[in-house]
């Protein structure tokens, strides 16, 4: 890969409460996951959000997620398809109707927490998840990309069902040897130290493989990367890892083509 995406979860906030340093990420990365206010942001913020998103260039993302304001959306939830597709559907609506009043519009989708993780899996439940979230971006906009996990069964899914699909890998997180993301209550799931995560995305981005927990190879074949807006090394990582794919010859560009923008 010649070109990168380099994404990262923003508008995570709540009223008073500050998470992670949005405008200072917006500086580094190419798309913005844009929290929808279901495990967190509120209007205010969200609209500032997408402000500063649209101004610097930035192509916003809706970052949808389980109604878990409390667990901060990385908790499941057995919602019914039903409900699920009206959850995601309202989140998507919301957030565009903030980006157009901030002068931009939310070009694809991205499930957060417990929910991208649920509808990455290849069973029951994750199906029957994964077909809801597809459905609701169709019947809001077929042409909204979405973002899933590299090698997933939902973008297998969204795929199948006529949708733009992003594969994404994680810059901080560490994978097993299947190509999952190590759960978050495991030691050594978020990585930190911005040197090791700089060259964990060179090497996926040189080779298309990342080494697993377990010192394995596994083959990733992404188009996005991903740091954690939340986390409390956010800003720096993010910095690191574009340093670092600059200085190496890739292009940073969003994987989304915006209307009436410059190529």
């Amino acid at each position: 890969m010649t070109t990168i995406d380099l994404n990262a979860d923003l508008g995570e906030g709540f009223g008073r409460w500050t998470l992670g340093d949005d405008e200072a990420l917006l500086d580094v990365v190419t798309s913005a996951n844009v929290a929808c206010g279901f495990h967190a942001g509120d209007p205010e913020s969200l609209l500032r959000v997408v402000g500063q998103a649209h101004r610097r260039g930035v192509v916003v993302g809706a970052h949808v997620s389980y109604r878990d304001l409390a667990g901060f959306g990385r908790r499941y939830l057995d919602a019914s398809p039903a409900e699920l597709v009206g959850d995601v559907a309202y989140q998507v609506g919301a957030l565009d109707g903030l980006a157009r009043a901030a002068g931009t519009a939310v070009r694809y989708v991205k499930p957060h927490g417990a929910l991208y993780t649920t509808i990455a899996r290849d069973d029951d439940r994750g199906a029957a998840h994964a077909d809801a979230v597809v459905e609701a971006v169709l019947r809001v906009d077929p042409a909204l990309a979405v973002v899933g996990l590299a090698g997933s069964a939902f973008l297998r899914r969204a795929s199948a069902a006529g949708l733009v699909t992003v594969p994404e890998a994680f810059a901080d997180r560490a994978y097993t040897a299947s190509g999952e993301l190590v759960p978050r209550r495991e030691p050594g799931a978020v990585l930190h130290d911005p040197a090791e995560i700089r060259d964990r995305v060179l090497q996926l981005v040189e080779t298309g493989r990342v080494t697993s927990v377990d010192g394995q190879e596994v083959e990733v074949d992404a188009r996005t990367v991903c740091v954690h807006g939340d986390s409390p090394d956010a800003v720096e990582v993010a910095r690191a890892v574009r340093t670092g794919l600059e200085e190496a010859g890739v292009a940073l560009h969003s994987f989304v083509t915006v209307p009436g923008a410059s190529a």
